[in-house]
């Protein structure tokens, strides 16, 4: 009995061990998996998200006009495995450490997370595109003089002549300036 009242009398000194939830803040490991953020400036609408989510959450529908597309996370449905954020070849998919997603039954088509996302003409020849962000176009053209701002508003097929005629007329410069050395 003496035993047990001694560590009745620690407890009540010392308090509780565990977390304050749901009244205050709780620790949460780094590696703790919580809700699917999508960055609607970086995605490309590639669908690799879709593709790889083993859950079916995340789901990528055109617009009934052909003007872009929306992407849609269903959080009641993601298992929170995080393959989408390991394959999304841009990083528009992300993990945060915020788990909580307890709510009411009828709040479960509320949670979705849905960016509608639309395209702009190109600046050369008027098509519809989706500019590419200016990361993924600073990777692509690291290597070479081109200058990522200039074509990041143009289609692939004008992206595509507009860079080699950047790449001869800076070769052609270079050629100038050895023949004056």
């Amino acid at each position: 009995m003496a035993g047990f009242l001694k560590v009745l009398f620690r407890n009540l000194l010392e308090g509780p061990c565990t977390d304050p939830y749901p009244f205050g803040k709780t620790f949460s490991p780094p590696s703790i998996r919580g809700k699917v953020l999508i960055n609607p400036e970086l995605c490309m609408g590639c669908g690799m998200c879709v593709y790889s989510c083993t859950a079916k959450a995340i789901n990528i529908t055109p617009l009934s006009d052909a003007s872009g597309y929306t992407i849609t996370v269903w959080r009641n449905t993601c298992c929170l495995c995080a393959s989408c954020k390991h394959y999304c070849p841009m990083g528009a998919m992300s993990i945060s450490d915020d788990w909580h997603l307890a709510h009411a039954a009828d709040e479960k088509y509320a949670l979705v997370e849905r960016h509608t996302i639309k395209f702009t003409p190109c600046s050369n020849c008027g098509a519809m595109i989706r500019p590419l962000p200016l990361p993924m176009l600073k990777r692509l053209y690291a290597a070479s003089d081109v200058d990522p701002e200039k074509i990041r508003s143009l289609c692939p097929k004008c992206r595509q002549i507009e860079a080699a005629s950047q790449i001869v007329q800076n070769s052609g410069a270079d050629a100038a300036k050895a023949e004056n050395s």
